[in-house]
C-alpha cells in the first residue's frame, strides 16, 4: 500500500505540487480521525476512572462531534480569509493543549472541554489541506489533484484502523491518559512542519473579503446544536430542539441574505445544486457507514454474543477493503462510476444484514464487511473529490468544512438510529430494523447519484468535458 502511495505522490510531484506540502497536510488531516477512534477503548476505563456511567462518558464522543462539526466550516471560512498558515498553526496549538488539559484532568467535565477544545484545534487541518491542493493547481496550472486527495483519504482510514489498537496499547503502557497525552507529540510535530513548510500569505485589506460575520456564524451554531442535541436523543420531550434549529436556521438565511460578507454565501450555495446533492450524499452515506460501524459492532457483541476482540477482528476487513479499494481507484477522475458503485454495494451489505440470521457463521459476517469496505472507499473519496471541483475556488476550505459538518451530521443520526433500534435484548430484530433504516438511506443515495447529471462532467478533463 505505501509503494502504490509513494508511486502517486512522485506522479503528483512531476504535475508540479511541492512535495514539501505533503508532510503538514498529512499530520493535519490525520489529527481529528485518530482522536474519533482511539477515544473508543478508553471509555471503559475512563468510566472506571471517575465512577462515571457510559451515558456520561458518551459525552466524550458527542462532544468532539459537536465541535468539530461547527468549528470545521468556520476555521474553513478563516482559512479561505487569512491563509492555510495561521489557522493551521493555530489548531496545532490547541490540539497541544486539549492533550495537556486531558493529562492533568481532574474530572470527568475537564475532560469534556478537553474534547471539545481538542475538536476546535483539528479542525484546521482538512480546510487547509483542500486549500493547498486549490492553490497549487492554480500556481501550476493544472488540475489534477487525485493523488493527494486519495493520499488524504487513505491517510485517514489507515488511522482509523489503527487508531483503537493503538489506543489500546497506550492504555496498557501507560493508562488511559495516554490517548490524550499523544496530541501533545502530534501537535509539536505540526508545530515544526508547518512552520517550516507551509507557505506564508498576506492578510486580505480591509474591506476586500477581511470581515468575519460573527452574527452569521452564531447562528449557525446555534442551528447545528440545537441538532445534533436532538439527533443524540430524539424524545418527544426535546421538541423543542428542532424547533430552535428551525428558527435558527430562518435566521441564518435571512441574516446571510443581508450581509455583504456572508460566513454562509446562501445565494451562491443555493445556486449550486450539484455542491448540494454532494451534501446530501455525503450526508447518507456517513449515516449508513456509521450505523454499521457502530450498530452493527453493538449487535456482535449484544447479539452475537463476540467479545470486543472478536468484534473488532470481524470489522478489520471493511477497513483493509475501503484503504485498498481508495488506494487503487483514488487517480481515476470519474466520480459518478465510483459513487453508483459504492451505492450499489451499500444496499447490498444492507440487504445482507437484513437478511442475517441471529447465529449467522463468521465467514459471513466477515463477507458483509467486505462488501460494506466498498463503499466505504469509493464514497468518501468521491463526495470529496466531487466538492474540490464543485465548490467556490474562493471559498474552498470552508466548503471542504462543511463536508465534515454533513459527514458528522450523518454520524448523530446514526447514533439516534442505532439507540432506537438496538434496544437491550432486540437481538437479531434490532439488527433487521437497523438494516432497513439503513437500506432506505442506501437506496436515497444511489437515486441522488443517478438523478445528478452534473457527476458525468465533474473531475474530467476540459477536453473530454467538451467532447462530452
Amino acid at each position: 500500500m505505501s509503494s502504490v502511495l509513494t508511486r502517486r505522490f512522485r506522479a503528483e510531484s512531476d504535475s508540479g505540487f511541492d512535495r514539501k506540502l505533503l508532510a503538514p497536510m498529512l499530520l493535519g488531516t490525520i489529527l481529528n480521525p485518530i482522536n474519533s477512534s482511539i477515544i473508543a477503548v478508553s471509555l471503559v476505563p475512563i468510566g472506571v476512572a471517575f465512577g462515571a456511567p457510559a451515558s456520561s462518558t458518551a459525552w466524550l464522543v458527542s462532544a468532539l462531534y459537536l465541535a468539530t462539526a461547527i468549528g470545521q466550516p468556520v476555521v474553513g471560512r478563516l482559512v479561505d480569509l487569512y491563509g492555510p498558515r495561521r489557522l493551521y498553526l493555530a489548531g496545532a496549538t490547541l490540539t497541544g493543549i486539549a492533550g495537556i488539559m486531558g493529562v492533568l484532568a481532574p474530572n470527568l467535565l475537564v475532560l469534556v472541554l478537553a474534547r471539545i477544545v481538542l475538536g476546535f484545534g483539528t479542525c484546521a487541518g482538512y480546510p487547509a489541506s483542500m486549500y493547498l491542493i486549490r492553490s497549487e493547481s492554480e500556481r501550476t496550472g493544472k488540475n489534477s489533484p487525485a493523488g493527494v486527495l486519495t493520499a488524504l483519504a487513505v491517510a485517514g482510514q489507515t488511522i482509523v484502523v489503527i487508531g483503537p489498537t493503538l489506543g489500546g496499547l497506550l492504555i496498557h503502557l501507560g493508562g488511559w491518559r495516554t490517548t490524550f497525552a499523544i496530541n501533545i507529540p502530534l501537535a509539536i510535530a505540526c508545530l515544526i512542519v508547518g512552520a517550516l513548510r507551509m507557505p506564508k500569505t498576506p492578510a486580505p485589506q480591509r474591506g476586500k473579503g477581511s470581515g468575519l460575520d460573527l452574527p452569521g456564524i452564531a447562528l449557525f451554531a446555534a442551528l447545528l446544536v440545537s441538532l445534533l442535541l436532538f439527533l443524540m436523543k430524539p424524545q418527544v420531550a426535546y421538541w423543542y430542539l428542532p424547533v430552535l434549529a428551525i428558527a435558527a436556521g430562518a435566521a441564518l438565511i435571512i441574516r446571510e441574505l443581508r450581509t455583504p460578507e456572508p460566513f454562509l454565501d446562501v445565494r451562491v450555495l443555493g445556486g449550486n445544486v450539484p455542491l448540494l446533492a454532494t451534501y446530501g450524499r455525503v450526508l447518507l452515506t456517513s449515516m449508513v457507514g456509521y450505523c454499521f460501524l457502530y450498530g452493527f459492532t453493538q449487535w456482535l457483541e449484544s447479539g452475537r454474543g463476540l467479545n470486543a476482540t472478536g468484534a473488532g477482528l470481524i470489522l478489520l476487513p471493511l477497513s483493509i477493503t475501503g484503504i485498498a479499494v481508495s488506494a487503487i481507484t483514488g487517480r481515476r477522475a470519474v466520480i459518478r462510476g465510483k459513487l453508483i458503485v459504492g451505492g450499489i454495494a451499500q444496499i447490498l451489505g444492507c440487504t445482507a444484514l437484513f437478511l442475517m440470521p441471529g447465529a449467522a457463521a463468521i465467514w459471513l459476517l466477515l463477507g458483509v464487511a467486505v462488501i460494506m469496505g466498498i463503499p466505504q472507499g469509493l464514497n468518501s473519496l468521491a463526495n470529496q473529490n466531487a466538492v474540490y471541483y464543485q465548490a467556490d475556488p474562493e471559498r474552498i476550505a470552508s466548503s471542504a468544512g462543511l463536508l465534515r459538518t454533513f459527514t458528522y451530521a450523518g454520524a448523530m443520526g446514526a447514533a439516534a438510529a442505532g439507540g432506537a433500534f438496538l434496544s437491550a435484548g432486540s437481538g437479531a430484530a434490532g439488527l433487521h430494523h437497523l438494516a432497513l433504516f439503513m437500506l432506505v438511506a442506501s437506496g436515497l443515495f444511489l437515486a441522488l447519484t443517478l438523478a445528478d447529471r452534473s457527476l458525468r462532467l465533474t473531475g474530467r478533463p476540459a477536453r473530454d468535458a467538451v467532447s462530452a
